[in-house]
């Protein structure tokens, strides 16, 4: 039977605000558990969802929510660690425990969960790369036969309100001319948020995809100086991109670290020693042909200012 009514945890953030318009237009109720509520009325007035609220880390409150809902979507995820609260294991590990510990307290027998390309919980390159890997990996097997999960194991994603480009666009903006860029040759296949959202909603009610772990790609690989650069272009930002060696870039990474907001980290760094790529792209297998860079993004925003370049590309995408 067709879900008609899902909880989503991250629902408010930059994936979860596409997969709710996407679910809503084609009928199913979209619960949205948030810490903010008010933060996030618009999603409930101009897609109709449902907001909840309740302690995260707390299993029951966690099924309290999921109770009378076909299926759980999970997205949250950090890209950076911040004190003692805000831990990869925390909330790519230990919360995926209680998420499936909540799952079967309510009944629910489909999980849609959000990894990363190339996690590994042996393996993995960084912390977050293996954090993600143990959480997938615990998402699958204590899931066991009561639960059906799917995974999906993105590289970047980009879209209105990413936090690639719109965070390169930002330490471009107020650079000097020259922009220096650590780990310049890693390598990455950006995908469109709205495919990603896709892939979530096919996988849904398809009895096919139970127990498959998907790497999602893009169409087109680039570096990541390509990706500075094009960024620059694309928000007209005159800028001498100048890629670092291995030594320049872990410094850099060692310092802006420990600056407010960690705009890059060792971890970061660590997380770029793999390529963001796909070896088998899933998004054949859902029958989804990714959109490319090209496709999404305009080319020429003329000369107006950062905010209005920005709501012109959200209007284009």
């Amino acid at each position: 039977m067709a879900a008609s009514r899902v909880c989503i945890l991250g629902g408010s953030g930059f994936v979860g605000t596409h997969l709710v318009s996407q679910l809503s237009s084609r009928g199913v109720v979209c619960r949205i558990f948030t810490r903010h509520p008010h933060r996030v009325r618009n999603l409930a007035v101009n897609l109709a969802a449902e907001l909840v609220t309740g302690e995260l880390f707390d299993s029951q409150s966690l099924a309290n929510h999921f109770s009378d809902c076909d299926a759980v979507i999970n997205l949250i995820g950090i890209l950076n660690e911040d004190g003692k609260d805000q831990t990869f294991r925390r909330f790519h590990v230990d919360l995926v425990d209680l998420i499936v510990d909540a799952c079967n307290r309510a009944g629910i027998a489909r999980l849609l969960h959000m990894s990363a390309l190339h996690a590994d919980e042996a393996r993995g390159s960084s912390l977050y790369l293996r954090s993600k890997g143990e959480g997938e990996n615990r998402a699958h097997t204590h899931g066991g036969a009561s639960i059906a999960v799917t995974s999906f194991r993105p590289s970047v994603i980009f879209g209105p309100g990413d936090s690639f480009f719109n965070r390169f666009a930002s330490l471009l903006k107020f650079s000097p001319l020259v922009f220096p860029l650590a780990c310049p040759d890693a390598r990455f296949a950006p995908i469109y948020v709205g495919d990603v959202a896709e892939a979530f909603v096919r996988a849904l009610d398809d009895r096919h995809t139970y127990g498959k772990h998907y790497d999602l790609c893009g169409p087109d690989i680039y570096s990541l100086k390509e990706l500075v650069e094009y960024t620059a272009r694309t928000f007209g930002y005159r800028r001498l991109v100048v890629g670092l060696g291995d030594l320049p870039s872990r410094l850099q990474a060692q310092i802006l670290g420990r600056l407010p907001g960690r705009p890059f980290s060792m971890d970061n760094y660590f997380s770029l020693q793999t390529d963001s790529i796909c070896e088998k792209n899933g998004f054949a297998a859902l029958g989804i042909e990714p959109r490319s860079i090209a496709s999404m993004v305009p080319r020429a925003l003329g000369n107006e200012g950062y905010r209005n370049r920005f709501d012109r590309y959200r209007k284009l995408v």
